[in-house]
């Protein structure tokens, strides 16, 4: 599961470049915008504004679930559906951000849906 954590080499993205801006696309359509992203090592993730799909609501992304990221285009895809997204666990930016347990529980809710 550590792997779900970092960006997988086929995915075009290269550390150091900023994805902040990028539409995110899951599976079954668009579900937002790149508000954060961190290229950590084991660490790395996206942070997601969903803007009024889900009113508002920010979403925490492994970078592993990112299959793709498309630079010319500003988009990253990500292999998940909506409603997985949807029904993630909350993300507070204030109370998630380097927690260790709320990675891990995170890190559980994506890797039972990752199609690998």
């Amino acid at each position: 599961m550590s792997d779900i954590w970092g960006y997988q080499p086929t995915t075009g993205h290269t550390a150091g470049n900023t994805l902040t801006g990028f539409k995110v696309e899951a599976t079954d359509g668009s579900i937002g915008k790149v508000d954060k992203h961190s290229d950590e090592v084991g660490s790395s993730y996206v942070v997601v504004d969903t803007g009024v799909w889900i009113f508002g609501k920010h979403v925490l992304l492994p970078a592993g679930t990112v299959t793709r990221v498309d630079t010319a285009e500003e988009k990253i895809y990500v292999d998940l559906t909506k409603d997985q997204i949807k029904d993630a666990p909350e993300f507070d930016r204030d109370q998630h951000i380097g927690d260790a347990g709320y990675h891990e529980q995170v890190g559980g809710y994506y890797g039972r849906h990752r199609r690998v």
